[in-house]
């Protein structure tokens, strides 16, 4: 079987899977937050933090050998180190459901463990100090959890990514996913918010691009007409920030996840691994200015995919999970991609955004 793109193209394609988006309101705000919101009994989850600019909460307790094992929800959102504190309202809805790890003979007595990054997005709006709050990420996970089974995922200028840029273009949350032989699903969720650059100044397309994939029917993921290297140097010339922005702070955010059963040390792989597609579609990547980290979720309801024919038995097992690292790491530059391709053009008290569409319009041309 030729792995093509799951039924949405997206992370909800992994069975049990919910995302969420909320947006901050107001006057001057441009910021969210996005949940990734794991199955009842969570998911095994691990962390690879890159970026020498990260602001982070709970990453430690997916270190292996700690004592939490499964988490239930998986936070990233806008607001730097302030908009940590929309965790706080992701836990308070999970403690509500009864959701989190047991502390007690009451099955209401649980501590909620929510792994959440943060990306830089201060004051593109035109108000530094409108950032996510508990509100905002209460928002979000109602918005998870009231949305259907395989839901679509909203992509571009939204949930995490509303305040996002990437390499001067506006940037935002894109998804994308794979269905490998066997049926194992491997996806991803990603909020590009980077200093460098997402589009090969040589063609115009977004680097991502390059690991399209066809879906079943044949049609391919990513039908666009490169611009070309004159059409592209042009317009990245007018990707320039507003020059009333704090310090070009970034930080690129993203989840990985499957339904192939992995233990924690191989999950962690999975999102090492994610880090090689992110370096793929960003360039440069995890710079003293980025804080770019990816969380893997692997919630274990499939197999492992077959061996490749040829192998030796004892292979086998190291070959079904060298699958899922190379697909992890296409898959996120594919979710790179889209984030880009989809992210709308902005403008706001703090500047102009523009999107790749209104800078690269004959990319869409037939």
């Amino acid at each position: 079987m030729t792995p093509h793109p799951g039924r949405r193209n997206a992370i909800t394609d992994v069975p049990g899977i919910r995302v969420g988006h909320a947006r901050l309101d107001g006057a001057g705000a441009l910021s969210g937050t996005t949940v990734v919101l794991a199955p009842p009994g969570g998911a095994v989850a691990a962390v690879d933090v890159r970026g020498a600019g990260p602001g982070t909460r709970e990453t430690d307790a997916l270190a292996p050998g700690n004592l939490v094992q499964r988490i239930d929800a998986v936070l990233l959102t806008g607001g730097s180190a302030y908009g940590l504190a929309a965790a706080d309202g992701v836990a308070a809805w999970l403690e509500r459901a009864g959701r989190g790890h047991r502390v007690g003979p009451d099955p209401s007595q649980v501590v909620p463990v929510v792994p959440t990054a943060a990306l830089f997005d201060l004051g593109r709006g035109g108000d530094f100090r409108a950032r996510p709050d508990a509100a905002t990420g209460r928002a979000a996970i109602e918005a998870a959890a009231a949305s259907a089974a395989g839901a679509a995922v909203a992509q571009g200028s939204v949930g995490a990514g509303t305040g996002a840029v990437a390499g001067g273009l506006k940037g935002g949350v894109g998804t994308a996913s794979v269905l490998l032989p066997g049926g194992v699903v491997v996806a991803a969720l990603v909020a590009v918010n980077s200093q460098g650059s997402t589009v090969d100044p040589a063609g115009g397309l977004p680097y991502g691009v390059a690991d399209g994939l066809r879906y079943a029917d044949g049609v391919p993921e990513f039908p666009l007409r490169a611009p070309g290297r004159a059409a592209a140097e042009r317009a990245l010339l007018l990707a320039v920030p507003p020059p009333q922005w704090p310090a070009p702070l970034n930080t690129t955010l993203g989840v990985v996840a499957t339904d192939a059963r992995l233990d924690r040390a191989h999950t962690r792989r999975l999102a090492t691994a994610a880090h090689d597609g992110m370096a793929r579609a960003v360039r440069p990547c995890h710079s003293l200015a980025d804080g770019d980290t990816v969380f893997a979720l692997a919630t274990g309801t499939a197999d492992p995919p077959p061996p490749r024919p040829g192998l030796l038995p004892e292979h086998g097992p190291a070959d079904a999970v060298n699958q899922l690292l190379a697909a992890a790491a296409d898959v996120f530059a594919r979710a790179v991609a889209h984030a880009v391709l989809a992210a709308d053009s902005v403008t706001t008290p703090g500047g102009h955004l523009a999107g790749y569409r209104e800078l690269f319009p004959t990319a869409f041309t037939p």
